[in-house]
């Protein structure tokens, strides 16, 4: 049994058929880049802490449920997306391994402790906040997207944080931004160790990043094959349909 509020629906979790997700046009949906962080990021098989920050509706810690048995928390400082993913929490019976918090990210490391995690994830607001006459007029799609509430520096700082020594932050973002995010990531004492470019077709510029660090890591950076998402039928290529679907 599960409340749906207004334009709310309960949607399949893409290849994990088992688990749903609460979701809703007008307030919150996940995207390509949720997914492609949860399975982007390391992650501890059997034990160990992980935090995801900036939550949304809870779909990264949905989907990294699917790949370890570590203790997950969110954060989320929209109330509402924060009921959405508790609510998904609980009709999905998680309650024991995933807990949603409703609270501003800058307070996480005060309110859930310095050093204590395995695993930070996030994907956070992409855009600088633009003139308030240029914002979404859809609040929840606004602070969501640009940095409202939090910068990209309060995301790796509190990442840093919130991590142990050689512990892993992963994060999803935009290319144009890479340089801001190695130069806080040293800045704050994690050192970039993965690095991939997404690229909406062959032959198009890359329109996303996934890059991966270590608190007190050794400099030595990877880059990863790219991934294409769509083929020149317009039609996801077989490596992401592999990541959405578990099929190819």
């Amino acid at each position: 049994m599960v409340y749906l509020y207004e334009d709310e629906r309960l949607d399949y979790l893409l290849a994990e058929e088992n688990l749903r997700i609460i979701q809703s046009p007008s307030v919150f949906s996940f995207s390509l880049d949720a997914v492609l962080l949860a399975r982007f990021a390391y992650v501890p098989v059997r034990k160990g802490t992980i935090v995801d920050l900036c939550t949304g509706n809870g779909v990264v810690p949905l989907f990294l449920s699917t790949r370890s048995k570590a203790a997950i928390t969110g954060v989320e400082i929209q109330e509402r997306l924060w009921g959405m993913a508790t609510r998904s929490v609980a009709y999905n019976g998680l309650e024991n391994q995933l807990t949603m918090i409703h609270d501003d990210l800058k307070n996480a490391p005060e309110r859930l402790g310095y050093g204590k995690f395995d695993v930070v994830t996030c994907n956070p607001p992409y855009f600088p906040t633009p003139k308030k006459e240029e914002q979404n007029l859809n609040e929840h799609y606004a602070i969501a997207r640009h940095e409202i509430h939090c910068t990209l520096e309060d995301v790796v700082r509190v990442s840093s944080q919130l991590v142990k020594q050689g512990g892993k932050v992963a994060l999803v973002h935009r290319p144009g931004r890479l340089l801001d995010i190695v130069t806080l990531m040293r800045k704050y004492r994690i050192e970039p160790k993965r690095l991939q470019f997404i690229y909406p077709k062959e032959n198009k510029e890359a329109n996303t990043i996934l890059i991966e660090g270590i608190k007190d890591g050794q400099p030595d950076l990877k880059v990863l094959p790219p991934l294409v998402v769509y083929n020149e039928n317009n039609e996801y290529t077989k490596e992401v349909k592999q990541i959405l679907y578990g099929n190819e």
